[in-house]
């Protein structure tokens, strides 16, 4: 496919997803890199745009340059939003009570604990979330022993094996503390977020560093 095809295909599935407002994002293509610029209105519709255009057969990786201005009543107080933002963290379920949240000019920062990763990622979606929210700092640390390397790895290469979503035979897990790197290729990119998702559930991992390519 050449690149004037992969843009045109990206731009179509941008103006076709309702999340999106697209008349304000540029999209250009080079090698199956994809570089999303212009405006939106909220951190979540920077999320979905991204999204929307991981979907597109033929992207190998997004960038996503993005910039989010809020429109008309979304910009807010920072009392007001850092009360909005912990009020959504209370309700999610999976988000535990000692993770805690401060705004600055639609700035937040999560801090605090938790005992899994996925707890800390879950944390960073929610608050992204909240209207009038431009960017979100996950300062959240993980807490409980140190992992072994070996269980984690064959822990999350199970969890490949078993996922009937995802083709795990091109990838490789390494460790070291509590920072999981994954590494090789999957057919999609929806392949490529079970493979991320997985790593997120094992115990004791603060960060996964995604370095999974996706091959056409």
């Amino acid at each position: 496919m050449s690149d004037d095809d992969l843009r045109r295909n990206v731009s179509d599935e941008l103006d076709w997803e309702p999340r999106v407002h697209s008349e304000e994002i540029a999209v250009a293509a080079a090698d199956g890199v994809i570089t999303l610029r212009g405006t939106v209105g909220s951190l979540r519709e920077k999320r979905e745009a991204k999204n929307a255009a991981e979907r597109v057969y033929g992207v190998k990786h997004v960038d996503n340059k993005l910039d989010v201005r809020l429109m008309g009543n979304d910009g807010r107080e920072d009392a007001a939003l850092r009360g909005d933002v912990l009020q959504a963290l209370m309700l999610d379920s999976l988000v535990p009570s000692t993770i805690e949240a401060a705004a600055e000019d639609g700035y937040v920062r999560l801090s605090g604990t938790a005992e899994w990763g996925y707890q800390r990622h879950e944390a960073e979606f929610v608050a992204g979330n909240v209207r009038g929210v431009v960017d979100v700092w996950n300062d959240v640390e993980v807490l409980g022993a140190e992992p072994s390397g070996d269980e984690v790895e064959h822990g999350i290469s199970d969890a490949f094996k078993r996922n009937a979503k995802l083709d795990a035979k091109d990838l490789h897990v390494k460790t070291e503390g509590r920072t999981v790197t994954l590494e090789g290729t999957v057919r999609s990119w929806a392949e490529h977020d079970e493979a991320v998702e997985a790593a997120w559930a094992a115990p004791g991992v603060q960060q996964v560093k995604d370095k999974i390519l996706v091959a056409y």
